[in-house]
């Protein structure tokens, strides 16, 4: 048995405290300060979405410490178990609708309907029974540090804000309120555009009906309700990034759209003001409500389409939330009753028929069946699951019927926490995205210069009429820059990429985890449980004592690993439940991190475990008996040996098979250029027979959890990239020491959690597919950052004139502000294609 006893401190005791007064990140992190500075408190972490904090430690805190440490600010801890009203209002429930009705005299008892109206005996108005839902926190894109609890616009680049958690009606309300205004939009604006496009026609016909003079108040007319009504929230947003001095698109686009706005408003009034050169032949001022108000247009057509393809970048995420059911069957007293999953408990038991979706975590209790698991681990194949095997939320049952007993329920089940963790995933930012952050910090500053350089050089320089080539093109670099597509070059991919590997059944912690596995060029792997199926078996016992026999080693072997839950020790505890050995009472059980176990039983004192704890026990181990143990090691098999005192009694063989497709996905590592290692706790002999049959670059074995540590340290000193696979207590140090940590899922919870990467299926497949990901979701954002990039280094000068001298080409406003709304599009339009992406 494996402890950990050093570098990744375990403490023994949680406990979780309400907190009231939380909003943001910022109040988060104050929170985890104050309190990880109260004595003995090991670790503060808090969990703003539910407003509470875990305090771990060694030793009970006594609340009143707690307090005194949050005493002067504006945040109160409560004491655990009492709800906390903060927590309270912001995920309250609240009534939504559900389309049922029902007379609130109740006059025909439990009738309902399922339209509104009248009730036919009273004649009051029907109610519409309520349903219900939580309210849902609101993010941005490109800033996940902004949360609110209404939706609206980001402060600081100004794109609408989209939900946390995936709602399918808050994403169609807001697709269909632009779709609203957009039509509205282009209502008004195609006359304008008709009208002002309309001087290019040779004796323009609309000058019969009436002079240009009056055609330019209808133009002002008609623009009203895009400005004030459709777009009207551009210029409010324009005007928060201005005072907040969070300078974004909507600064560009209220600057240039307003200007051309308001310089037509002050041509239609006060024409007298304004110099010849800005005047028509006609007389009047040139206006420019077309260029405003197609700008206008078509910079909502740009939002409109985002609205839909963010729906389609956290597709993953709806997928995981359709898996699971709404209800299940529960038995009770050998009666089914159907049940809403929220009525469902830990200990209930559960009929699931064929076809049906597994509701909760559990295991089989009665009956077998074969369960598709796709939807979670990525593996095609079905699994056959009988009495006493996991089954899994969201997976399908075959063609059998069984009962389940549930055991974690809600947010405590495996899809519950996927879909936590891709939420969670999708909201962080990858180092690479520094640099796209920093060049957005000065990007509108730079082209409101530019744009101010242009119309400055084209008043000088340019033909006439100077001064309005000089304010269209100055407009029109306003328009065309998009810092917004830099933006979402980043986040876009990582959001679409986490949910393709969720989809796979490789779960990403972070955004730079994503980043930093396509930078691994050697791979660490454990071998129990990691290169192994982790599910030994006792082969044989070999006494060496005449006076014992295998029952008595065996005996005494169970008993010693009653009080331990190593692998190993399982498999001699099953061996020994087979052979119905009795268990015998052990004192002072000690487990000793990477060599065994001791205990005292008889008033004799018994070690089993490696050859290094037989060193420490001063055990002789015969000649003969080390090459019958080394012909058994270089099998692969494992060997513990059982000493009485100093006294050696015999020895246990262990087999544990390697996993189906281990050779195939280290072979598909090494052919991108990966070096594959196995760093084992195992004898020499044992490490060197897996290594041979799995092909490996190198292994080191009998290794304790430090040194495994020490090791890859030295990889790292060396200029490597690390990635370390494992699944155990005693790789956690390690698994957090390496550049990327990966977990198989079906390993320790303490191994889970210091890793950054989670394999769900624990299947060394798993790493193959994490490092596809990971490439192609970073060459997807380089080709975003690149396009995002190259758009604007293209488009800004040729907006600016730039090739007028050579061909005469001038970009015109409207053209700009299509290209401009087409650019964000395209961004996410290229991160989608990661949705079909093979690994």
């Amino acid at each position: 048995m494996l402890h950990l006893n050093f570098a990744f401190k375990l403490y023994s005791m949680k406990e979780i405290y309400p907190i009231e007064g939380m909003s943001c990140k910022g109040c988060k992190t104050l929170v985890e300060k104050a309190l990880s500075e109260v004595n003995s408190v090991g670790k503060a972490s808090v969990n703003l979405s539910k407003a509470e904090v875990v305090i771990e430690s060694d030793r009970k805190i006594p609340f009143e410490n707690l307090e005194v440490a949050l005493k002067g600010s504006h945040y109160t801890i409560l004491p655990p178990g009492k709800a906390s009203h903060h927590h309270t209002h912001q995920h309250k429930q609240v009534e939504e609708g559900n389309g049922i009705f029902y007379c609130p005299m109740h006059c025909e008892g439990d009738k309902t309907y399922d339209k509104p109206g009248s009730c036919p005996i009273c004649g009051m108005d029907l109610i519409e029974q309520p349903s219900v839902k939580k309210i849902i926190q609101y993010t941005c894109p490109m800033h996940p540090e902004i949360i609110r609890n209404e939706p609206g616009s980001c402060p600081i680049c100004g794109m609408d804000l989209v939900p946390m958690a995936t709602n399918t009606a808050e994403e169609d309300s807001t697709y269909k309120t632009l779709l609203k205004k957009f039509k509205i939009a282009v209502a008004f604006t195609l006359p304008i555009f008709i009208i002002g496009m309309s001087e290019m026609i040779p004796n323009n016909p609309l000058y019969t009906i009436m002079g240009l003079k009056y055609w330019n108040w209808v133009e002002l007319i008609l623009s009203v309700p895009v400005v004030f009504y459709a777009t009207r929230m551009f210029f409010e947003r324009a005007w928060k990034s201005v005072i907040t001095w969070h300078l974004n698109m909507f600064t560009l686009i209220g600057i240039g759209s307003g200007v051309a706005w308001f310089f037509s408003v002050a041509a239609v009034f006060f024409p007298d003001i304004f110099p010849d050169t800005f005047k028509t032949h006609h007389g009047t001022v040139y206006v420019y409500f077309e260029a405003a108000t197609v700008i206008l247009t078509l910079v909502l057509l740009g939002q409109l389409m985002e609205a839909r393809a963010h729906g389609k970048t956290n597709s993953a995420i709806k997928a995981l939330l359709k898996l699971a059911p709404n209800t299940a069957t529960k038995v009770l007293d050998d009666k089914e009753q159907l049940v809403s999953i929220n009525e469902i408990h830990p200990g209930n038991l559960l009929r699931v028929k064929p076809g049906e979706k597994i509701p909760v975590d559990g295991s089989i209790k009665e009956g077998e069946s074969y369960i598709d698991e796709s939807m979670i681990t990525g593996e095609p194949s079905p699994v056959t699951k009988k009495a006493g095997d996991p089954v899994k939320a969201g997976t399908i049952n075959g063609n059998k019927t069984f009962v389940m007993k549930a055991e974690k329920v809600g947010a405590e089940t495996l899809l519950s926490q996927i879909i936590e963790m891709v939420n969670a995933a999708s909201r962080s930012k990858a180092p690479v995205q520094k640099l796209a952050d920093k060049i957005s910090g000065y990007f509108v500053p730079i082209v409101v210069l530019i744009a101010a350089i242009t119309f400055i050089v084209w008043s000088a320089f340019g033909p006439a009429p100077s001064q309005v080539y000089a304010l269209v093109n100055a407009i029109a670099v306003l328009i065309i820059a998009c810092p917004c597509a830099l933006g979402l070059a980043t986040p876009m991919a990582v959001m679409v990429g986490v949910g393709k590997g969720a989809r796979s059944g490789v779960l990403i912690k972070n955004a730079e985890a994503l980043e930093k596995m396509n930078e691994v060029n050697v791979v660490v792997i454990d071998k129990t449980g990691t290169a192994t199926e982790g599910k030994p078996s006792v082969e044989k016992i070999i006494p060496l004592q005449p006076a014992y026999s295998e029952k008595d080693i065996l005996q005494r072997i169970v008993s010693l690993n009653s009080s331990s839950e190593h692998p190993l020790a399982l498999a001699t505890l099953e061996y020994g439940k087979k052979k119905d050995i009795q268990s015998l009472s052990v004192t002072h059980f000690e487990a000793i991190s990477g060599k065994g176990v001791t205990g005292i039983l008889d008033n004799k004192k018994l070690a089993l475990g490696n050859g290094k704890l037989m060193e420490q026990e001063k055990v002789h181990i015969p000649d003969d008996m080390e090459k019958q143990v080394s012909q058994e090691q270089q099998q692969g098999k494992t060997i513990s040996y059982l000493a009485e005192g100093t006294n050696i009694l015999g020895f246990l063989v262990i087999s544990d098979k390697i996993k189906e497709g281990a050779e195939e996905a280290i072979h598909q590592l090494q052919q991108e250029g990966l070096e594959v290692w196995m760093f084992t706790g195992d004898h020499q002999h044992t490490a060197k027979a897996v290594s041979e049959q799995l092909g490996l670059n190198g292994y080191k074995a009998g290794m304790l959890p430090e040194d495994k540590l020490i090791e890859i340290k030295k990889f790292q000193a060396a200029g490597k990239k690390v990635a370390m696979a494992g699944d155990g207590i005693n790789d956690a140090p390690a698994l957090s020491q390496a550049d990327t940590g990966i977990a198989m899922g079906t390993g320790t919870d303490v191994a889970i959690e210091s890793a950054s990467i989670t394999l769900i299926n624990g299947d060394l497949k798993g790493i193959v597919k994490a490092r596809l990901l990971s490439k192609k979701t970073m060459k997807n954002i380089r080709q975003n950052l690149w396009f995002a990039l190259g758009y604007n280094i293209l488009g800004i000068p040729i907006a600016a004139g730039v090739l007028y001298p050579l061909s005469g080409l001038l970009l015109s406003p409207m053209i700009a502000a299509l290209a401009m709304s087409f650019s964000s599009v395209s961004v996410i339009s290229n991160s989608l294609r990661l949705r079909n992406a093979r690994i």
